[in-house]
């Protein structure tokens, strides 16, 4: 077999694998639909019977496409390893959407498909009224869409993102190797352990949630979506119906627990590597968080609206809520006033640390500009000197600080283009805007009376839904994982 044969069998058995693995997700998701049939039994609501046709064609496709694409060859090709991560979040999310459709909430296919995907991304928007009043069937599905899409952002991030240098994750390829691996050996090990600690992590929050008063069925809920950094409620009011100070804390607490990256805690249960406070973004993480929600305390005190106490409570809620891109709200900030909401958009834009279940542009890419701001500083002033730019143990190489500067601009200019886009179906400068922001960074609520903390996306026109679909995959998967198969070289041969 000649050169281009060779290439043409490589090619074949490559594409294989990429629908074996989708079908394996489409396998798995089937298998996921039982959790919720078992609550509507237990309930009975009468909803059952929509999980379970929907777990019957999702488990009929994904078997026939495992068996429809056996090869002995496995091994995925570096174009390959874009294309299953995107399709495989893509076809989850289209699948995901199934008992959305055939329940008794009776949504359109892209209502349903909106709500998936803000599910397995973790974004937290919703087209979804009336939560109150819905099936706990279903209730239990979006927080179960979002508790695995957490932990596969995770594995997303720790294993595919610096393999594809994607933003400057090749920063954290020798952190998550070199380091987690002396801890543990192989890579299957550190996904178990990591597992292991998402799960402890929910049982916890679970359990203080129970603590606080919520009900089991709620606490488990937002348990699922807290730990995930994810925002879907069981209720309309989301935390604003838990009046309860100790219960706002303790999701501070466990949203920031999800926000930070999950491999260093296994790195500082077992004392080996980097523990958590010793990483430059947990640091930097936690200081924004701290500073940014004593200050608007002070404001909102100074305002004579709030005590001091009550305003941190408050600030600190929702601010964490934000910069982590949960979406959680405990009331409608908006209101205030033009301060609090220039604030709240800024800190859209943040996120949380890389490896964690938070979207955003990522802590570390906002320090490493800071670093290179500085750096090219010093170079004005002492241009004689040979400047070295270094990020915390680690000396950072020019190809990362273009890799994390090109991801901003990217970054962006994805932000304007959704915004003009969904400003073309007649959409206002400030719900435009705020929607491409929420749905590339995955935080949820947007700004404004329509889809601001108070609102939801459900009187949005179908098209600019599906654009916000688009951007919300866009930005969970890190922009140009996604935009790289939509240039010419990728598919050349």
């Amino acid at each position: 077999m000649d050169g281009t044969g060779v290439k043409a069998k490589e090619a074949a058995d490559s594409t294989k694998v990429v629908g074996l693995v989708i079908g394996a997700l489409l396998v798995a998701l089937a298998v996921l639909m039982a959790v919720p049939v078992l609550a509507e039994v237990v309930a009975q609501s009468g909803d059952w019977e929509a999980f379970l046709f929907s777990s019957v064609i999702t488990g009929f496709v994904g078997g026939a496409l495992m068996l429809a694409n056996q090869t002995d060859n496995r091994d995925l090709t570096h174009r390959a390893t874009f294309l299953v991560t995107s399709l495989g979040w893509l076809s989850v999310a289209a699948f995901s959407g199934l008992p959305f459709v055939f329940s008794q909430v009776d949504m359109n296919y892209t209502d349903a498909f909106f709500e998936a995907m803000s599910g397995v991304t973790t974004t937290g928007a919703t087209v979804m009224t009336g939560l109150d009043r819905v099936p706990p069937g279903l209730l239990l599905w979006r927080s179960l869409l979002q508790w695995i899409g957490g932990i596969g952002i995770i594995v997303t991030a720790v294993a595919i993102l610096p393999f594809l240098r994607v933003g400057g994750m090749q920063l954290f390829r020798t952190e998550s190797t070199d380091k987690t691996e002396k801890v543990l050996p192989r890579p299957g090990q550190i996904a178990v352990a990591i597992g292991e600690v998402y799960l402890l992590l929910t049982l916890l929050c679970a359990l203080a949630y129970i603590v606080g008063g919520m009900t089991p069925f709620d606490a488990m809920n937002h348990a699922m979506t807290t730990v995930a950094t994810a925002g879907f409620s069981t209720h309309d009011a989301s935390f604003g119906y838990f009046d309860n100070p100790f219960i706002h804390w303790t999701a501070v607490i466990f949203m920031i627990s999800g926000a930070v990256p999950l491999a260093l805690y296994v790195q500082t249960l077992r004392g080996v590597g980097e523990t958590l406070w010793d990483d430059p973004q947990v640091r930097g993480f936690i200081s924004l968080l701290v500073g940014v929600s004593i200050v608007m305390a002070l404001w909102l005190a100074a305002r004579g609206d709030y005590g001091f106490f009550e305003a941190l409570t408050l600030t600190a809620f929702n601010v964490t809520s934000i910069v982590t891109t949960t979406g959680f709200a405990s009331t409608d900030y908006t209101l205030w006033g033009p301060f609090a909401i220039m604030a709240f958009f800024i800190l859209m834009f943040i996120g949380g640390c890389t490896g964690s279940t938070s979207g955003g542009m990522k802590i570390f890419r906002l320090q490493i500009l800071a670093i290179l701001f500085r750096t090219q500083v010093r170079q004005t002033l002492y241009p004689h000197v040979a400047q070295t730019i270094r990020y915390g143990e680690r000396t950072v190489s020019r190809e990362i600080v273009f890799s994390v500067a090109l991801f901003v601009f990217v970054y962006l200019a994805s932000m304007l283009v959704v915004a003009l886009a969904l400003a073309a179906f007649g959409l206002d400068l400030v719900t435009a805007l705020s929607s491409a922001v929420t749905a590339i960074a995955n935080v949820g609520p947007g700004l404004g009376h329509q889809v601001g903390p108070a609102g939801n996306f459900a009187g949005l026109p179908d098209g600019p839904k599906l654009i916000m679909a688009f951007a919300m995959l866009l930005g969970r998967l890190e922009l140009l994982t996604v935009l790289v198969m939509f240039s010419k070289d990728y598919w050349a041969r």
